[in-house]
């Protein structure tokens, strides 16, 4: 009788290092920052609306465009953590709101997150022109511009 005991203890035991094993491989899902969403954004007008209705209808942004304060970038990330393993970013959106010299809407775009490129999912300008430097723009831009000194330093 003492030999069935122990062998319930020792299945109860062993179920519970697999169930707890299981949920220790349950996703973790968290989110960071804030997008609008696309009904928000339909509320902007390019070329009517100015930086203060667009704080009004949407909030102002936590990180402001760099460029000469031309725009505003809402940014949203989501990660997963599964177990002991490093966050991995699964998902990120950006939505880039820029503003002409009279700080009327210009644009409104919005970029996600695909194999690591960025993917412009939505786009509305009021010129063909699009303010700031692509990434290749910036990058052949400093092709010449590197000195040997600058590398060993």
């Amino acid at each position: 009788m003492a030999r069935h005991g122990i062998t319930r203890l020792c299945l109860r035991a062993g179920l519970l290092v697999v169930l707890l094993a299981v949920a220790a491989c349950t996703p973790i899902y968290q989110n960071h920052g804030y997008v609008p969403s696309d009904e928000e954004l339909k509320l902007i007008e390019v070329g009517k609306d100015s930086r203060e209705t667009v704080a009004a209808t949407l909030g102002r942004p936590s990180a402001s465009g760099l460029l000469n304060d031309v725009g505003w970038f809402y940014v949203q990330s989501r990660w997963q953590t599964r177990g002991g393993f490093e966050p991995k970013e699964i998902d990120r959106q950006v939505v880039s709101i820029t503003f002409n010299d009279e700080g009327v809407v210009e644009n409104v775009e919005r970029f996600g997150l695909e194999d690591g490129k960025v993917v412009a999912i939505s786009r509305r300008v009021t010129k063909p022109n699009i303010r700031g430097l692509t990434f290749l723009q910036q990058l052949f831009g400093s092709v010449g511009q590197l000195r040997a000194g600058d590398i060993l330093d």
